[in-house]
């Protein structure tokens, strides 16, 4: 991986990890249209390695937006919200640590991409058609926290939006609009820190190998551009879902979910130059 391509996967992190249109499924379309070389056991390790610190760059997105409610988190740490966005990462941890060989697979592959964005675009149409919720904080339950927690276990695979099935569900159980998105994008900073957490531990038990794959420039290069497009990508996402205007998004993943399953079925000799 070069410095470019790098910066390019950093710009398409940071710009889709907020909004509802996978960030996941987007950097395995640029990775195979970059020619980012996956081919060995060392080039896969590295670009997994590469997207859980894009992943931490727009995790300092996160926590530069949300600045105010973190420092209450902080102060406050047994209070309902900081405990509900524990509960709600129960079930993402779950998913994990059952499946997490396979979901870290799909990561190297384009079979699940169409698919899951036709998934995304389904969500996004429902929750579109819901109307605004009156329940915030205080009307909470833990059962909500564990749906929406259970939805964002299912967007661990590509191409299935995090932030959109998060919203989707939190809608579809009476929560008002801008706390369905104020408790989306914090209930991402758990799984965010903890899968970097485990790459560092995979780091020091073969620091040669890591280092030898990984530029480090490279590393800080995406993770900057993730940072930067990801404050600017929940600003605009934040308008949208006060707005209503998901279905435009819901529109752009239905499309290139159909895209990708017809290149796959009919043009699959062609695309192959790519993936």
């Amino acid at each position: 991986m070069n410095l470019l391509q790098a910066v390019i996967l950093g710009i398409v992190q940071g710009l889709t990890e907020f909004l509802p249109i996978s960030s996941s499924g987007h950097l395995v379309l640029f990775q195979n249209l970059l020619g980012v070389d996956i081919s060995t056991p060392q080039s896969q390790s590295m670009i997994v390695t590469f997207y859980v610190a894009l992943h931490v760059g727009t995790l300092f997105a996160v926590i530069f937006f949300f600045r105010e409610k973190i420092m209450e988190i902080i102060r406050h740490p047994f209070s309902k919200l900081p405990v509900q966005i524990v509960v709600a990462t129960i079930p993402a941890v779950i998913i994990n640590f059952l499946f997490g060989d396979f979901i870290e697979s799909t990561y190297l592959s384009t079979v699940l991409l169409g698919p899951g964005f036709l998934l995304t675009g389904a969500a996004l149409l429902i929750s579109q058609k819901l109307a605004d919720g009156n329940k915030g904080l205080e009307e909470l339950k833990t059962s909500d926290s564990l749906v929406i927690g259970l939805a964002q276990g299912v967007a661990l695979l590509p191409a299935v939006s995090r932030s959109g099935m998060t919203i989707t569900a939190s809608l579809m159980l009476g929560l008002q609009r801008s706390f369905a998105a104020d408790f989306s994008f914090l209930m991402s900073i758990p799984p965010i820190l903890g899968g970097a957490l485990l790459d560092v531990v995979d780091i020091m038990k073969e620091p040669a190998v890591y280092l030898e794959s990984i530029s480090l420039v490279n590393i800080l290069a995406g993770m900057v551009t993730a940072g930067i497009t990801g404050f600017f990508a929940i600003k605009l996402m934040m308008n949208v879902i006060k707005n209503m205007k998901l279905k435009y998004f819901a529109y752009y993943v239905l499309t290139l979910g159909t895209l990708v399953i017809i290149g796959q079925l009919f043009f699959r000799e062609t695309i192959q130059r790519f993936f």
